[in-house]
């Protein structure tokens, strides 16, 4: 592996409040993006306050999913999810404003989308396991994807979806269920409905943890388990790889949030 420490780390935010599923996320990141431990910060910004975020500082930004939708009604959302959105939301807009590398796997694409004018909206959510994913013709000639075939299999499960895209969105792929899949921003803001960062040890940790989530019944998760585990879901990793790979970034100073 190229000695990544002249280089500057990526910066991973999660918004799981529950520590298994947020240590997998990051322990997930690491193994599949290829990243040392030194390459990566992960800031948890359901148990801190985001802070001013340097775009300088990093060589990209890679937001986690978790259970917050911003299509929630806004009298059921927490206290903690509000600060949450507002601080990402603001984040996104210079993110989107500047092109800076960003990766949103899951709830990406309700932050990116709000920003760009995206729908966000309950349509096309799909349950947890294993989807198809084909790729558009713009997205068979993205640079993030040139490592997949034009169609594979993908680990998801979302309650909301991007059910319309802006003209400034370029839209990589699709599901038979899910019409945004992917999009890209600019030339270096792309969003994932599906899980790059995800295998199907992880989905089974994640199925774990969200059990009373309402993603699916709670007596469905060994079966659940079992056919994410029969699925070859290999290929999306390749792509937060070559995210990693495109933009790591030589590292000129100190690094950190302010």
């Amino acid at each position: 592996m190229e000695n990544t420490r002249t280089h500057l780390p990526f910066l991973l935010l999660s918004i799981r409040a529950e520590p298994q599923a947020a240590d997998d996320e990051e322990r997930s990141v690491l193994r599949l993006g290829g990243l040392a431990a030194t390459d990566l910060r992960t800031l948890n910004v359901s148990r801190q306050e985001l802070g001013h975020v340097d775009l300088d500082d990093w060589s990209g930004i890679i937001l986690g999913g978790g259970p917050f939708n911003v299509s929630d009604p806004t009298p059921t959302k927490t206290e903690t999810q509000r600060r949450v959105e507002n601080e990402l939301l603001d984040l996104m807009s210079r993110v989107v404003d500047a092109d800076f590398p960003f990766l949103g796997c899951c709830y990406g694409v309700g932050t990116l989308g709000s920003v760009i004018g995206a729908r966000i909206d309950r349509t096309y959510g799909e349950p947890v396991g294993a989807v198809g994913i084909t790729l558009t013709p713009d997205g068979r000639a993205d640079p993030l994807f040139v490592d997949v075939p034009d169609s594979f299999d993908a680990y998801g499960g979302h309650k909301e979806a991007a059910s319309t895209l802006p003209e400034t969105a370029v839209r990589l792929a699709f599901s038979p269920t899910c019409p945004a899949q992917a999009f890209r921003v600019g030339e270096n803001v792309y969003a994932t409905q599906f899980h790059p960062e995800l295998d199907a040890a992880g989905l089974a940790t994640r199925i774990d943890v969200y059990r009373d989530f309402g993603y699916f019944a709670p007596e469905e998760a060994d079966s659940l388990k079992v056919a994410a585990h029969a699925r070859d879901a290999r290929y999306p990793a390749a792509i937060l790889a070559r995210f990693v790979q495109r933009y790591r970034r030589p590292r000129s100073g100190e690094t950190g949030l302010r």
